[in-house]
């Protein structure tokens, strides 16, 4: 159990639980983020499948924890199973999606059936960037975009297969090709020697000459093009600017493929979990 002090109100505990990470934050009651941290579903102990939060030894007994988790009922008693082992009966809310909250208009068809992580990463980027139209773009297991009006009115989304997913299919589901994910693709504009190609070789940059960057640079232009499309649609029907704001653990290699403005916040889900937190 902790044993940490903390004196004035408690802090909140966030915990955004995706497919493949757990990622965590404890907050002040103002929002100050006071501790983070992360943990792969991969690095898990293999005797408890649990992933490591040893670092929670050494913080301040939160309030209470808020919960946004994607990644099923198994992670789910893992983190309630570490929530317990830390800080026995500490109270703990499992976020959903509502039809309003923070500021945020929901206009799935069915409120509640939007995903958690997308709901707290439009309350987190409006905050952000209050009074902005936005389109985010989610570069995660799968990619995600949400269409976010000025007013705070999400008007709908896409999903797609991420990066990751979309290699590793590939390998999975055809004869000659290698598997690969975050770990083993290489970077775009990379040759296969593990260097960069330079403009003076006159090569396009983004076309390959090994199958590992075909794949990898094909996939994550794949990306960038749904993006792309996306926005210019977006910015054609609303008839104004659009900020696209980019976040997910594959938003570098997806980003490096884009030619369109965008700005990087890589923890929405997070402080749309902090606000949320705080309204309660």
């Amino acid at each position: 159990m902790s044993g940490a002090q903390h004196s004035g109100p408690l802090p909140f505990l966030l915990i955004d639980a995706g497919n493949s990470r757990i990622k965590w934050a404890l907050v002040a009651a103002d929002g100050a983020r006071l501790f983070a941290g992360a943990a792969s579903h991969d690095d898990a102990p293999p005797a408890t499948g649990t992933p490591d939060f040893a670092a929670w030894s050494a913080l301040p007994t939160p309030g209470g924890a808020w919960i946004s988790n994607v990644a099923g009922a198994t992670v789910a008693q893992r983190i309630d199973a570490a929530l317990d082992t830390h800080w026995p009966g500490l109270a703990r809310t499992v976020i959903r999606s509502a039809q309003q909250q923070c500021g945020v208009t929901n206009g799935y068809t069915t409120p509640d059936a939007l995903g958690s992580d997308r709901w707290a990463g439009m309350i987190g980027a409006r905050a952000a960037f209050p009074g902005e139209p936005l389109l985010i773009a989610t570069f995660g297991t799968a990619t995600t975009l949400e269409a976010l009006r000025a007013d705070g009115t999400f008007v709908g989304g896409l999903i797609a297969p991420g990066w990751t997913l979309m290699m590793r299919s590939l390998g999975e589901h055809t004869a000659q090709l290698p598997v690969l994910d975050a770990h083993n693709a290489p970077g775009l504009g990379e040759t296969a020697h593990g260097q960069q190609d330079s403009p003076e070789s006159g090569r396009a940059p983004l076309f390959a000459t090994d199958t590992k960057r075909s794949i990898a640079a094909g996939c994550a232009l794949a990306q960038a093009g749904l993006v792309e499309r996306a926005w210019a649609d977006l910015q054609d029907a609303w008839k104004m600017p659009v900020r696209l704001v980019v976040s997910g653990g594959a938003a570098t290699e997806a980003t490096a493929a884009l030619k369109v403005p965008h700005t990087r916040h890589d923890a929405l889900v997070l402080a749309g979990l902090a606000l949320i937190a705080m309204q309660s």
